[in-house]
């Protein structure tokens, strides 16, 4: 059996930035202005559960959504995997529910569910 491991490689671009929190980059950035800590930042997203089904969508509404990257002002997932994107980078989030919501659910999120979001990372400010 060798030393092969139970887990299905990841798809080239895919990783997971901490546990919970895996990033698949759908097209790439600049690939040089990272957002730091703290810094404002301007994203376009689209959240959808598990199923498939959008419960949030910037994108739909057209107004951007501004917030301070890794400052607590928005989920785990996104502080983490927002701070990891180059700007113009679009990328897939696959949060945990430890890393979204958790136990609570919010809206129409229902609790410990598992999120996807599609964000796309276009102004540092």
């Amino acid at each position: 059996m060798g030393g092969s491991s139970s887990k299905p490689a990841a798809p080239s671009g895919t990783r997971e930035i901490i546990p919970g929190v895996v990033k698949e980059i759908v097209t790439p950035g600049d690939g040089v202005t990272r957002p730091r800590s703290g810094q404002a930042v301007r994203v376009h997203y689209t959240g959808t559960l598990e199923n498939g089904s959008v419960f949030d969508s910037s994108v739909k509404r057209g107004e951007p959504f501004d917030f301070r990257v890794d400052s607590g002002m928005v989920i785990k997932c996104w502080d983490k995997g927002v701070l990891d994107m180059t700007l113009g980078e679009k990328a897939k989030l696959t949060c945990s529910p430890e890393t979204a919501y958790g136990d609570n659910g919010i809206g129409p999120i229902p609790p410990k569910s598992t999120l996807n979001f599609e964000v796309e990372l276009i102004k540092l400010f």
